[in-house]
């Protein structure tokens, strides 16, 4: 089985009565192709839209577009940038349709990268860790001298296994994370970003961030002009999210929706995260990878230098 195939059968479980909306912009139309080719020879019904890529992570799709997703059992997303944490998305779930998000995907990724992981032991490492999320009040990561702490208390973690085979049920794809929303207000300390980092892709120096009550105060690094975006409004450099890579086939190569996946990984996120649990609605959602971090939830020790414990 090729891999676009695998992806609609193993990781969707698309069914013959049902109906498929490949969804992708003017970049990504040769795997939208492929995925949608495959689409044909198992669903009822599949559709092809292609619209303009869209300026950033996490900014809203048209109406038109959120009305389509609502009208079909499943939607594949290959996009440029993520629509994970817009309307759309969230509507669609609402509605029982499944989705999944591809945000720079790859063709690489499909021969090579995360989307061929054994996805039962991706699941079963995800919903051990959403459980430890949402059971803990407060996070602490550790990095080369540096610490963050975050406030969880009454938020509740989110499983993202890249397996979307029940009614409205989405995420990532390829996947494999727990993550979760702190309390906004409730993040403080500096930690290293030194993986990759929305906005720029691979790191070639750390860029230090300090956080105070929830938002940015400080950003160092070689390249953080390129993320002017944060500081466009509040919202936008306010903490969104914590989130654990459990895939162990996931390669760091830039592209955040397979970084953020890499087993044993810490990223952090800043922008929107009213889709999962949230109460902050900015203009973008930016990721950023922590490698090899050490990681408390309230007092047990599940990372240490990015091995599970």
């Amino acid at each position: 089985m090729n891999s676009y195939k695998k992806v609609l059968i193993d990781a969707m479980g698309i069914k013959e009565q049902e109906k498929v909306l490949i969804l992708t912009d003017d970049n990504k139309i040769n795997i939208a192709n492929k995925l949608y080719e495959e689409a044909k020879n198992i669903a009822k019904e599949s559709y092809l839209f292609v619209m303009k890529p869209r300026r950033v992570s996490g900014e809203q799709l048209p109406l038109e577009v959120e009305e389509l997703m609502k009208s079909v059992d499943v939607v594949i997303a290959a996009t440029t940038v993520s629509m994970t944490h817009t309307n759309a998305k969230v509507n669609a779930l609402k509605s029982g349709t499944r989705v999944a998000s591809m945000p720079g995907i790859t063709e690489d990724m499909f021969e090579n990268g995360a989307i061929n992981a054994n996805y039962d032991e991706v699941i079963k490492l995800t919903e051990v860790i959403t459980e430890k999320l949402t059971k803990a009040k407060y996070a602490r990561i550790e990095k080369d001298g540096y610490t963050l702490n975050l406030n969880l208390d009454g938020r509740s973690g989110v499983s993202s296994p890249g397996v979307y085979k029940n009614k409205g049920e989405g995420g990532n794809l390829p996947s494999g994370e727990a993550y979760i929303a702190p309390i906004e207000t409730g993040v403080n300390g500096k930690m290293l970003i030194d993986g990759s980092m929305v906005g720029i892709g691979l790191l070639k120096k750390p860029l230090l961030v300090e956080i105070e009550n929830g938002k940015i105060v400080k950003l160092e690094g070689d390249d953080d002009n390129k993320l002017s975006i944060l500081f466009v409004s509040e919202e936008n450099h306010t903490i969104a999210e914590l989130g654990i890579g459990t895939n162990s086939a996931a390669r760091l190569t830039g592209v955040i929706l397979e970084d953020e996946k890499i087993y044993g990984t810490v990223h952090i996120a800043f922008g929107t995260n009213t889709s999962f649990g949230g109460k902050n609605q900015a203009s973008c959602h930016l990721d950023g990878i922590i490698l090899n971090p050490t990681l408390y939830l309230d007092d047990e020790k599940l990372l240490e230098n990015g091995r599970f414990l």
